[in-house]
């Protein structure tokens, strides 16, 4: 019976009565490696790789290049797509300047500690209800929630980071997208086009964010002639000397410094409050009235 089967194995390869040569063998091989290789290649082509995180979204590179293309010409045309703004700020974020990000932490006491715990700020982590009623008027925390109530916004609105590969390199672009509004409520820079241009200028000098930089080189374009006289006459040589003396914000843990006094803390990062934007505008207008 073995020897049958043997027979019957060879006979249904063809070599009982024509043995293969070397050379036929070397062809198959070759064949099977070519056809496996062919496999690998469309499961490259057409299988997007596998999530590094919940909310990952991975892109090839040309995806990346379209994003970072359709996104800032949506940013320029119409700023209030925050669509566009979250797209650009992710698209452009690349490793080189996320990696200098996660140095600066790693050099000082408190971003390491910010690295290990992984906070996320949400109405209820920060207890907003708490900073409205119980802090001092002039705190940290105080002064935060006047500001959101004052400008209609939540730290829950604040978009997930997707399209970000590293997953340690995400949460570092999540923290500093949950702190901006801190940015906005310690120089008192309004949500209006005038205020996130001056701050966007400030954050790139600060941090480095790619993103904020090329808002502040190209957006002040799309506004009026006053607006722009405002912004490099006022609000960008603070946000040149502030930017650049300040403490890096991103190693700010602001949910352990919320009782603090707010003008305290300005002295401690070295940093200045600018001129109120809201109160320029509103004088400007009283001005063309006249």
């Amino acid at each position: 019976m073995g020897e049958d089967a043997v027979l019957a194995d060879k006979m249904s390869r063809g070599e009982l009565h024509k043995p293969k040569t070397s050379f036929q063998k070397y062809q198959e091989e070759e064949t099977l490696k070519s056809s496996q290789l062919d496999q690998q290649q469309q499961q490259g082509y057409f299988t997007r790789p596998a999530k590094n995180y919940p909310d990952h979204i991975p892109l090839y590179n040309f995806e990346k290049l379209l994003l970072i293309f359709g996104s800032s010409v949506g940013a320029f045309l119409d700023p209030s797509r925050n669509e566009f703004i979250v797209g650009l700020g992710e698209s452009t974020a690349l490793p080189w300047f996320l990696n200098n990000l996660r140095r600066q932490m790693l050099s000082d006491a408190v971003g390491r500690q910010i690295l290990k715990d992984r906070p996320h700020m949400t109405s209820t982590s920060l207890n907003l209800e708490e900073l409205r009623n119980k802090y001092p008027k002039n705190s940290i925390g105080h002064a935060y929630i006047m500001w959101l109530d004052r400008e209609g916004v939540s730290p829950d609105t604040r978009e997930k980071v997707r399209y970000i590969d590293d997953e340690e390199l995400a949460f570092i672009f999540r923290r500093y997208r949950e702190c901006h509004d801190f940015y906005h409520t310690i120089t008192g820079l309004p949500i209006v086009r005038e205020g996130e241009i001056a701050l966007k200028c400030f954050e790139f000098l600060n941090l480095g964010i790619p993103m904020a930089g090329l808002g502040a080189l190209f957006a002040p374009w799309n506004t009026s002639a006053k607006q722009r006289s405002r912004l490099f006459n006022i609000y960008y040589p603070w946000a040149f000397k502030n930017g650049l003396h300040c403490k890096p914000l991103i190693n700010v843990y602001w949910e352990k410094i919320l009782d603090r006094d707010i003008d305290e803390f300005r002295k401690e990062i070295n940093l200045e409050k600018p001129p109120d934007l809201r109160e320029l505008r509103k004088q400007q207008k009283l001005k063309h009235k006249k």
